[in-house]
């Protein structure tokens, strides 16, 4: 942890996509009290960065070639003191949800979620909450309301 008066929240990106990987970045470094300590392009990688860094929490791409996101996530959230992680997703389907959830992970959003909502997650998980993409939240409901 950084010794200033107010620490901030230090973030791993992990998405295979350079572009992704640099909008995501530029959303979280745009926040105050927020900062992006590492980048990796593959799950292997995303666990390699995070161990080195110790973040509060990793942005995980689901889909990564290598190691995808699920297995990366279940190597980090098994070590002792562990980063929290939010799964995102392009594709908003049951399997990946229950599979995130399964892995442990903290938060679950989709890529084209608005960047208010990808800093109210990174802040609601640091917090020691869970969080679902509202979109797959109404649509999980309505699911079992069915």
């Amino acid at each position: 942890m950084n010794e200033s008066s107010e620490t901030s929240i230090r973030v791993v990106i992990a998405d295979d996509q350079a572009m992704v990987r640099a909008g995501l970045k530029l959303v979280v470094e745009s926040e105050a009290g927020m900062e992006v300590v590492g980048e990796a392009a593959d799950g292997l990688e995303a666990v390699s960065v995070a161990r080195r860094t110790r973040p509060d929490i990793v942005l995980m791409d689901i889909s990564m070639p290598r190691m995808d996101g699920l297995t990366a996530a279940r190597q980090l959230l098994g070590q002792p003191d562990p980063p929290k992680v939010v799964m995102l997703t392009t594709f908003d389907t049951d399997e990946n949800l229950y599979a995130a959830l399964r892995a442990g992970t903290s938060g679950f959003l989709l890529k084209v979620s608005p960047p208010e909502q990808l800093v109210e997650a990174i802040r609601v998980v640091v917090g020691g909450d869970a969080l679902l993409d509202p979109a797959v939240t109404t649509r999980v409901i309505a699911s079992f309301a069915g």
